[in-house]
């Protein structure tokens, strides 16, 4: 029971920490290695799709807001044209 509290308080000092720190690189590093095998890329063709899918998506959006601002103007335009 001793030694094991001496092995904890070890670890949770500095010199514990700075002793653990390659390990814990090391373990990190092979952490990443194994996630970025399981990463899959998309094709060029996805690509293509899905950037046609958000370029025709802003373009939707730009002239909804521009009606949107255009109709919002007129009204406050003629609001305040006609209350003076």
């Amino acid at each position: 029971m001793a030694k094991a509290a001496t092995i904890m308080r070890d670890e949770e000092s500095v010199g514990g920490k700075l002793k653990a720190f390659p390990a814990r690189v090391r373990s990190f590093l092979s952490d990443v290695r194994n996630e970025m095998r399981k990463v899959t890329y998309p094709s060029r063709k996805e690509v293509q799709a899905t950037t046609l899918v958000v370029i025709i998506t802003v373009i939707i959006f730009g002239i909804y807001f521009f009606v949107i601002d255009a109709s919002i103007n007129g009204g406050i335009s003629w609001v305040l044209k006609h209350t003076k």
